[in-house]
């Protein structure tokens, strides 16, 4: 009898093991990682097998893979003419690059940081810009200019400026700033098919950062319409408002409050011109306070320019409390660490300022 029950008790366990092992099988693939550096280099990779036209150009973009390793593979597989090494001379290269656009090719010119292209702003704003305007429409330039924005990290001032707010100031130009590898992905993609100059704001310290991305976002067709910002987190009390990297430090600091009843809805603005006022709108309307968070310098900022709109649109009449802006410290970036990191925002400068509009 003893026997039977042991026996009876083991084909029990074995039924179970073989029921877990059927819903393992039946469970949900798990979502795909992928970093902001692959979302970048697949973009690059469809956008170039899909359209002959379109080339990359820039310092170290070929033989070497790209400075950050966003043009991987590339040269290898497209070769010369496709992918382009250039001398160390942004004048020259970006110059060549709206004349090969302006003669019908689509090229991505790629500055090893946003800090150089002050070297050839000459061309994107005066030649690239304001061609289309000036020849009435006739003359399309279908260009994009690419690469890391922003502070990085120990790279001191001449390396660490955000020009969200410069080449936004700039009618002619649409400017871009992913947050994720979906963005870095379907913008970058939307960019290139675009007929006018699109500036695409990267950030180094997101390339090796990995985000889940769909079956949809890693379809050949994806892409991501410029102009539209994304909720990324519904909220109730305060409407966040930033891009690129500060997206993150927005939602990390939403998910602190969130345990002190307090709801953030965290908003990617994802393009900076042309803004998605609208969205901002909606959102304030809803939660009726407004905070800001960017990288850059608070003067003429981007923030500034949120809150401007904010003020001369109906949104206005719904804010309970000043909005408010978190930005870099108003100084040249500093090489000390700690210096660093006080001039740029941190996760407790977001929840002090969402915690002082609120007045909690």
């Amino acid at each position: 009898m003893a026997l039977s029950v042991n026996s009876l008790l083991r084909s029990g366990r074995n039924a179970v093991l073989v029921l877990r092992r059927r819903a393992f099988h039946r469970s949900a693939q798990a979502a795909v990682q992928v970093t902001v550096r692959d979302a970048l280099n697949q973009a690059l990779d469809e956008e170039l097998e899909r359209d002959e036209r379109v080339f990359l150009l820039g310092e170290e973009v070929a033989q070497y893979d790209g400075a950050y390793k966003v043009s991987r593979g590339l040269w290898k597989k497209y070769g010369d003419k496709r992918v382009i090494d250039t001398p160390i001379s942004e004048m020259g290269f970006t110059g060549i690059a709206v004349g090969a656009a302006m003669a019908g090719l689509r090229p991505i010119c790629e500055f090893m940081t946003f800090n150089f292209s002050m070297q050839a702003i000459d061309q994107v704003i005066n030649s690239a810009a304001k061609t289309c305007y000036m020849s009435a429409g006739l003359q399309a330039v279908p260009i994009v200019f690419r690469g890391p924005n922003g502070a990085s990290a120990g790279v001191a001032a001449q390396h660490s400026q955000c020009f969200a707010a410069w080449y936004a100031h700039c009618p002619g130009l649409k400017v871009v700033s992913p947050w994720n590898s979906e963005d870095a992905k379907g913008l970058l993609k939307s960019a290139i098919r675009d007929d006018n100059p699109v500036v695409f704001l990267e950030n180094e310290l997101m390339y090796g950062v990995p985000f889940e991305m769909s079956d949809e976002a890693q379809s050949k067709d994806f892409t991501v319409p410029i102009g539209k910002a994304k909720v990324e987190r519904q909220g109730s009390h305060v409407t966040l408002v930033s891009h690129s990297r500060y997206v993150s430090h927005c939602l990390d600091a939403a998910n602190v409050l969130a345990k002190e009843g307090i709801e953030c809805e965290v908003l990617n603005l994802r393009t900076i011109r042309p803004m998605d006022v609208e969205s901002i709108e909606a959102s304030v309307m809803k939660t009726n306070h407004l905070v800001t968070v960017e990288g850059g310098w608070p003067q003429f900022g981007v923030g500034a320019e949120i809150c401007a709109r904010i003020m001369e649109g109906p949104a206005f009449n719904y804010l309970d409390a000043p909005a408010i802006r978190v930005t870099g410290v108003d100084i040249p970036m500093p090489y000390a660490k700690i210096l660093e990191d006080n001039s740029l925002p941190q996760i407790k400068d977001i929840i002090f300022s969402i915690k002082k509009t609120l007045n909690v």
